[in-house]
């Protein structure tokens, strides 16, 4: 039986998991695929806390050089945009395949990383990247690979997902509920990288650089969090038939390429809708397939560690049977000469102003949108007034161009009627 030797660089929550994974089920690997994974060092500069796995003390080391020396393939679990990519182009450099979780890395210097691999003949493998241990990277690197990817909507952060379905289903206010996340460890004690929408789009430049066959990077991807999420717009999303996810959209249209992050309005009744708290959901649509759905954890130690030991799994196969780079961690496909910019997409949009109670109010909004070419599909107004007299009124509008809506807000900012800023969201219709 053929073995393969391991080294992890990074001893931290998935780095833990991932060799309790190996010591635990190499066996069970081995008697699936015919191929023995061997944990032959965990690099890490703290090896002295206790992690909750019991690791022989021999396979620890404080030098990411001896890990990668003594391994076939480097496992990169450390994290971050510097030091990570140092040890991933060292074990590249050294002729080592490389399995790594790090989004943040492969969104900003993908292209670099892969370009080594393919110099070096190495495989690079980061299902764990996105959406923790669903297998969406497999999914659209073999799965789906007969498709002309079509769109992709992803809610791809559990921090945000459980926020959400926390304030609809109790009512309680984003402040509240970010502390009670970061107590359940569920959220960061700086959160932001969540709750402002990065990690979503780390994730979502990944998906569209496999879909679409072009290291996009980060650059062009459009980015909104759910920090300034009001309670009072869940409610009016749900009366009107629909809920808040913090969604990733990757589309094509007509040779152009929309990858973009924020709250969006999502009808109840689909099935994307109604993936809640901590969990994790990816639609595909392909021109074959139709849309497909992947579910499941995306985040946590143990959902994570599987992910990563699937690709491992994947790469000692290709040691094994001499294939190495059977399937190129990335592959240019279809060029897509153009991203769109936010301003140029077509959306449906959920406009909520809070506006003095005088007579021609909703007239002159309605006029303004009107001459926009901007046209209602459901309106709001509750007889119910905020702190300063200010009643709120939410409009859902059909298709419109964005540039054309945020200059009709403007002109409307211009008349004195609203109390406080526009709140904009846009509405996919799935």
């Amino acid at each position: 039986m053929k073995e393969v030797k391991v080294g992890i660089i990074g001893f931290g929550t998935v780095g833990a998991g991932v060799a309790e994974n190996i010591l635990k089920n190499s066996e069970v690997v081995a008697k699936r695929t015919g191929v023995k994974l061997v944990l032959t060092r965990i690099a890490d500069l703290d090896i002295t806390t206790d992690r909750g796995v019991a690791v022989p003390r021999e396979l620890l080391t404080t030098d990411a050089a001896v890990a990668i020396r003594e391994s076939d393939i480097v496992v990169e679990l450390v994290g971050g945009t510097t030091i990570a990519k140092k040890f991933i182009l060292e074990a590249i450099s050294a002729g080592k395949h490389v399995v790594t979780a790090n989004k943040a890395l492969l969104a900003l210097h993908g292209k670099e990383i892969f370009d080594a691999a393919e110099k070096a003949g190495v495989d690079v493998c980061y299902e764990a990247s996105v959406a923790g241990g669903i297998p969406i990277i497999k999914a659209l690197r073999e799965g789906l690979v007969s498709n002309r990817i079509s769109r992709i909507y992803g809610i791809m952060n559990g921090t945000c997902n459980y926020i959400l379905t926390r304030m609809e289903n109790e009512g309680a206010d984003f402040h509240t509920v970010l502390a009670d996340a970061q107590k359940l460890g569920y959220a960061e004690a700086n959160p932001s990288l969540d709750i402002d929408g990065f990690d979503t789009a780390h994730k979502t430049s990944i998906l569209a650089s496999l879909a679409f066959g072009r290291w996009f990077g980060m650059d062009p991807v459009f980015v909104e969090g759910i920090r300034d999420l009001a309670l009072d717009d869940l409610r009016y999303a749900d009366e009107l038939g629909y809920r808040i996810k913090l969604l990733a959209i990757i589309k094509s249209n007509n040779g152009k390429v929309q990858m973009r992050v924020h709250p969006t309005l999502i009808p109840k009744s689909t099935l994307l809708a109604n993936i809640s708290d901590v969990f994790n959901g990816v639609m595909v649509e392909g021109d074959a397939v139709g849309q497909t759905l992947f579910y499941g954890r995306g985040a946590g130690r143990s959902a994570t560690a599987s992910a990563v030991v699937a690709d491992i799994t994947d790469v000692a196969l290709n040691i094994a049977a001499g294939s190495v780079r059977r399937i190129p961690a990335f592959r240019p496909g279809e060029q897509f000469e153009q991203v769109a910019a936010i301003d140029d997409i077509s959306s449906r949009y959920y406009l909520r102003f809070m506006v003095k109670d005088c007579p021609g109010v909703l007239a002159s909004i309605t006029q303004i949108l009107a001459d926009r070419g901007i046209s209602i599909s459901s309106l709001i107004q509750h007889e119910r007034y905020g702190a300063d007299g200010a009643v709120p009124l939410v409009i859902l509008t059909h298709k419109a161009n964005e540039r054309e809506v945020r200059n009709a807000l403007g002109e409307i900012d211009t008349l004195s009627i609203n109390q406080s800023p526009v709140k904009l969201m846009r509405i996919e219709d799935i």
